[in-house]
C-alpha cells in the first residue's frame, strides 16, 4: 500500500484530545491540500464545526457533507468518497471522515471499524489521503483499539507513524458476535412468498411508531433482504424483530454465503446482476450489519424511532453524490 505523493491510498486515524486541537488539525489539513492542488472533502459532524468556522484563507476548492446524517450508516459514506474521487481523474484527494462519535451505539461504533477495514480495500489503488478524527478523550478505548488496527497509519499531536497492530486489508473475516436476539422477539420463517414478510415487517414497525415513510423505507429494506434468501438460497429464512426505547430491528438468518466482502457499500453498475438490494438496504436503514460465513448469513436492519428522514415512498431513487463549486454535496 503505498503513500508517496501520487500513490495509493494514506489512511491515518488521528487521536485528538481538544475541540482546539480538532478544528487546528482540520484546519491545517485542508491547507496541506490548498498547498499541494489537491481536492478536499470534509466529512464530519455539522457539531463539530462551530458556527462561523471556515476554511484557511477562505479557500473554496474543499466540499463538506455532515456525517451525523449521512454517516449515520457508515456504509453511506463511501459511495460519497468514490463520487468525489471520480470528479478530480487524475488528481490526488483528500477525505477528513469522521463516524465515531461518543454517542453511537455499541453496534454503531462496530460498525464503523468494519467501515474502515473496508476502506482500505475498496480504496487500495486510489491515491486518496484520508484522515480519520477520533475523540480519544471521549471514546471507549474498544473504539480506539479498532481505529489503530483498521488503520495503517496513526496520529498523535505533531507525530504520525505507522500502526504496531494494524491487521492489512483484511475483508473482515467471517460473522462477528452481535448483542443476542432477546427471547422475546416476534418471529416468523419465510420460504417462497415475500408478502407475509412485508406484512410482518410492517405492522411490527406500526407498534414502533414509526412514520409512514420510515416504515415504507424499513419493508422495502426488508423485502430485498428476504429476496435474496429465495433468490440464492434452497431453504427457508428466518425473520426476527423487536423494539427497544431508541429503535427497531430486524434481523435475518439464512443459508446463504456472501463472497464480496464490498457488497452494499457501493451501486452495482446497472448491467451488473445483484447487489443492488444491499446496496438500498444501506441507503434506507439507519445501521445494517451484514455478517456472513460458511455456516450462513445475519443481517440485523436497525431503524431510529425518532429521527425524521426522507424516505423512498413514492418510487423515488436515491442519487449518487455530485460536488458542486459551492463547495456542499448536492
Amino acid at each position: 500500500m503505498r503513500d508517496q505523493a501520487g500513490g495509493a491510498i494514506r489512511h491515518v486515524a488521528w487521536f485528538y484530545r481538544t475541540p482546539a486541537e480538532y478544528l487546528a488539525g482540520i484546519h491545517d489539513f485542508v491547507l496541506a491540500g490548498a498547498t499541494a492542488g489537491e481536492p478536499v472533502l470534509i466529512a464530519v459532524p455539522s457539531r463539530g464545526l462551530p458556527m462561523g468556522w471556515n476554511l484557511p484563507g477562505g479557500w473554496t476548492a474543499a466540499h463538506s457533507l455532515d456525517a451525523s446524517d449521512v454517516g449515520r450508516n457508515p456504509a453511506r459514506l463511501m459511495p460519497a468518497v468514490r463520487a468525489f474521487s471520480e470528479e478530480h481523474p487524475g488528481q490526488r484527494i483528500r477525505v477528513v471522515s469522521e463516524l465515531a462519535w461518543a454517542d453511537r451505539s455499541g453496534p454503531g461504533l462496530d460498525e464503523v471499524a468494519r467501515y474502515e477495514m473496508m476502506i482500505n480495500l475498496a480504496f487500495a489503488a486510489t491515491p486518496l489521503t484520508m484522515l480519520c478524527p477520533y475523540d480519544a478523550a471521549a471514546l471507549p478505548s474498544s473504539a480506539l483499539l479498532a481505529a489503530s488496527a483498521d488503520h495503517p497509519w496513526l496520529r498523535q499531536g505533531d507525530g504520525e507513524y505507522r500502526s504496531d497492530t494494524y491487521q492489512g486489508a483484511s475483508d473482515g473475516g467471517g460473522p462477528q458476535a452481535q448483542v443476542p436476539v432477546p427471547p422475546g422477539a416476534s418471529a416468523m420463517s419465510y420460504r417462497n412468498d415475500l408478502r407475509p414478510v412485508r406484512a410482518f415487517v410492517a405492522a411490527e414497525a406500526d407498534r414502533a411508531g414509526l412514520s409512514r415513510s420510515r416504515r415504507t423505507d424499513l419493508v422495502i429494506a426488508a423485502s430485498e433482504v428476504a429476496a435474496n434468501t429465495l433468490k440464492h438460497t434452497g431453504g427457508a429464512g428466518l425473520v426476527r424483530v423487536w423494539i427497544t426505547n431508541d429503535e427497531i430491528l430486524c434481523q435475518f438468518d439464512d443459508s446463504g454465503h456472501i463472497q464480496d466482502p464490498l457488497v452494499g457499500y457501493g451501486r452495482p453498475a446497472g448491467d451488473e446482476p445483484g447487489g443492488q438490494g444491499l446496496w438500498l438496504v444501506n441507503q434506507v436503514c439507519d445501521l445494517a450489519e451484514i455478517r456472513t460465513g460458511v455456516n450462513g448469513t445475519t443481517i440485523r436492519l436497525h431503524m431510529l424511532r425518532d429521527v425524521p428522514r426522507a424516505g423512498l415512498a413514492g418510487g423515488e431513487q436515491f442519487p449518487e453524490p455530485r460536488f458542486g463549486a459551492a463547495g456542499r454535496c448536492r
